[in-house]
């Protein structure tokens, strides 16, 4: 009976042994940690290769094949932001369908097996309008963004917390066998701390409480965040990240921003980063003990509707990066770092056993060494930026050009250098594939004490009357001039001067454009500055004021401007100059176009369209209708805009977003060279041309047959010069 007994208790204990195994494997086989070295998986040190895919700047019929580039191109993991406004567009009304399908989006990321970066924020800045803030949370009585605020702190917990529970509902964090590995709260906040001072820092300290405290089971980050609270890792964001170096000696080295381009504004040149000094820049923060590298971007995308910001960012994202707008491969770009990727896995293992022993290979050249047991993997460097040498290193002579790394995962091989490219260079062709039948309609010119306007005293600022629904606000008023005045005789009109926050404005006296002017992303405020042609007694003064974004980065953008704050004054009268700001002045918010919602189908059809001989054209304030068939295929579809001005265009009554062609491009452009540090004022291109002049219609939102394109055109131009154009790359 005893031996039984004890038999019994000896199976019990390996029982409850194997259970306890079985619970620890399944804790470390989903498990995320960190040490000084990496991120730890599954009790795993690991160099992790991640890019930037933002969901809602492509199109769920487009993320698979997105992501599978990527996880080709030697990615292990997705980083993207989340996109509040796009999500909670109103307070406590949520959307996540359709691009703002996050849940989706994930899942994808998941099946084809790789990992994922959420980067909660909120903030986000990404050249999105308002940073990704809902505009109602500005009108929060007491709010004040991104600060010790206690109005701030509620809505961005509320927000955050209902993604962290989403998240959790699905069971996507690694913790629960899902993929998401980190989270980040806030974003590039540091600068702003430190402007801030003590308010900056509590409010710091409370996100990074705040985002711990919410239990996923994955670590958190904060990039440009040098004081990040423990465990909270700061992480760097730049052109160049080598020598940045966490807060503490528990925490990897990461970079969440290896920017592979930059953006496009309307007015500026169009930025390339050569392959060269993106790989060079990689494998310079790899050798110097960096485990955690993400693109942005990895595809940058489409602004589609109203969603880039700055203000004057343009309506495509390319930014340059590996897979362009279309998602279409950038070459040499995504097989010069595909390459790269697989020399880095190659020596993964030394990388994250052992720390570089640096050895002086030569006055501006140099070897990290990891060596680690029986491993062993060597980066070789060449800083100088004009001549190519030779350098000895262990039993061998290796030849490095200008301003490149050569990795030796063996500690003898070179089976890489980051100035040596492979892989052809692919150019976009666009091709035409179709043309179109145009009606017109010409949009109303809004004049003051009108029945749909609205009277107030003196100038009111654009975005607290439109609340950002609409791009446009008229402002109107009456000018009465006596007969008596010397300019109706003389013919010296008198000179009208109107100042606006911004970010454009047309100007009309009697229904007539007196012009238009508009500002940039440098500068956004303008003014006009011109004689009016003005008649004995009541003369309309109509302006139509245009948000081309709201701003997304900067000290309390949300405190900022926008619309005709004046002052507005009318010089050469008998009287002398008179000052009208503080006249009654008439509001109307939006076009007559967008309340009949003539981007519809139904709401196109409520109006008289007019065609052939009577179409309108090079005239301002009008909307254009045409309807075409889906070209065969599956390839890219653009507009070619070039003969346009600036406005907005819709696919079957989606927006693809502001068009402004007419906006050519300013600065120096050249040309470019590999060698020496890269920004984004150098290697530019199209100066003197259209910013944007393709823009993306997504193969997805197309029918086969009968598909309507509607087009909003305020400065006037030619639409039958428009093309529909395939997008193709070719050596």
């Amino acid at each position: 009976m005893g031996s039984k007994i004890q038999t019994w208790n000896m199976i019990g204990a390996k029982l409850m042994l194997a259970l306890m195994l079985l619970s620890w494997a399944s804790s470390v086989s989903c498990s995320v940690s960190y040490d000084r070295k990496a991120i730890i998986i599954d009790g795993k040190r690991r160099i992790l290769i991640s890019g930037s895919i933002h969901y809602p700047r492509s199109t769920p019929e487009m993320w698979p094949d997105l992501i599978w580039k990527a996880k080709q191109g030697g990615l292990d993991v997705i980083q993207t932001y989340v996109f509040w406004n796009g999500h909670e567009p109103s307070p406590g009304n949520y959307y996540f369908q359709d691009r703002f399908d996050l849940v989706r989006f994930i899942k994808l990321v998941q099946q084809a097996g790789l990992y994922v970066h959420l980067r909660i924020g909120p903030y986000v800045c990404a050249e999105w309008n308002f940073g990704g803030f809902p505009v109602w949370l500005k009108y929060v009585p007491g709010i004040a963004f991104r600060t010790n605020n206690k109005p701030f702190e509620d809505a961005m917990q509320g927000f955050t917390q209902k993604i962290v529970n989403m998240m959790k509902a699905e069971r996507l964090f690694q913790s629960q066998g899902g993929p998401i590995i980190l989270s980040q709260i806030e974003n590039e906040f540091g600068p702003v701390e430190w402007e801030i001072g003590a308010p900056g820092k509590a409010y710091t300290n409370w996100a990074a409480n705040m985002a711990v405290g919410l239990g996923t089971g994955v670590p958190w980050v904060m990039c440009k965040q040098d004081d990040a609270p423990d465990p909270v890792i700061n992480t760097c964001n730049g052109y160049y990240c080598e020598n940045f170096k966490p807060n503490s000696n528990n925490k990897p080295k990461m970079w969440t921003e290896a920017w592979t381009g930059w953006y496009t504004e309307f007015g500026g040149a169009l930025p390339h980063r050569p392959a060269e000094d993106m790989a060079f820049s990689v494998a310079r923060f790899i050798q110097n003990g960096g485990s955690f590298i993400n693109y942005y971007m990895y595809h940058g995308g489409t602004n589609f509707g109203r969603t880039a910001g700055g203000p004057f960012i343009a309506t495509s994202y390319d930014y340059d990066a590996p897979l362009d707008e279309y998602g279409l491969l950038r070459e040499p770009k995504w097989s010069h770092l595909r390459d790269l990727h697989k020399a880095i896995k190659q020596s993964e293992w030394a990388l994250v056993s052992a720390d570089p022993a640096v050895q002086s290979l030569g006055s501006n050249q140099e070897a990290h060494v990891f060596k680690a047991g029986s491993g062993c993997a060597a980066f070789l460097a060449n800083y100088d930026t004009k001549y190519s040498v030779r350098v000895n290193f262990g039993n061998g002579q290796y030849d490095l050009p200008p301003w490149s790394i050569s990795i030796l995962p063996d500690c003898k091989t070179a089976v890489y250098n980051t100035a040596r490219v492979g892989a052809p260079t692919s150019q976009i062709k666009m091709v035409p594939v179709g043309g179109f039948s145009w009606q017109s309609y010409i949009e109303e010119t809004v004049s003051a004490f009108g029945d749909d306007t609205t009277t107030k005293d003196g100038l009111l600022e654009q975005i607290s009357l439109t609340r950002d629904a609409s791009d446009y606000l008229w402002y109107t008023t009456d000018i009465t001039i006596s007969p008596n005045e010397a300019f109706l005789r003389s013919g010296q009109y008198p000179i009208l001067t109107i100042w606006s926050a911004g970010h454009a404005m047309h100007v009309f006296v009697n229904g007539e454009l007196a012009g238009s002017v508009y500002g940039s992303l440098e500068n956004p405020k303008l003014s006009f500055n011109d004689q009016v042609k003005l008649r004995a007694g009541i003369n309309k003064l109509s302006i139509l004021s245009v948000a081309v974004g709201l701003p997304n980065v900067g000290l309390h953008f949300e405190t900022w401007n926008t619309g005709v704050l004046g002052p507005v004054t009318l010089k050469g009268l008998n009287s002398g100059t008179w000052d009208m700001s503080k006249w009654k002045w008439c509001y109307k918010v939006g076009l007559k176009g967008e309340s009949l919602s003539l981007n519809t189908l139904s709401g196109s059809a409520s109006v008289e369209w007019l065609e052939g001989s009577l179409l309108a054209q090079k005239q301002p304030l009008t909307w254009y209708k045409a309807t075409f068939n889906a070209p065969p295929g599956r390839s890219p579809l653009a507009l070619d805009m070039s003969s346009m001005g600036k406005g907005e265009i819709w696919i079957n009554g989606q927006s693809i977003g502001r068009h402004w062609p007419a906006y050519t491009a300013r600065g120096s452009c050249g040309g470019c060279s590999y060698a020496g540090t890269f920004d984004e004022n150098k290697c530019r291109s199209n100066c003197g041309e259209a910013s944007q002049r393709w823009y993306h219609i997504p193969r997805s939102w197309l029918k086969a047959t009968g598909n309507q394109l509607v087009i909003f055109e305020e400065w006037g131009g030619n639409p039958t010069q428009i093309s529909l154009v395939q997008a193709a790359r070719t050596s």
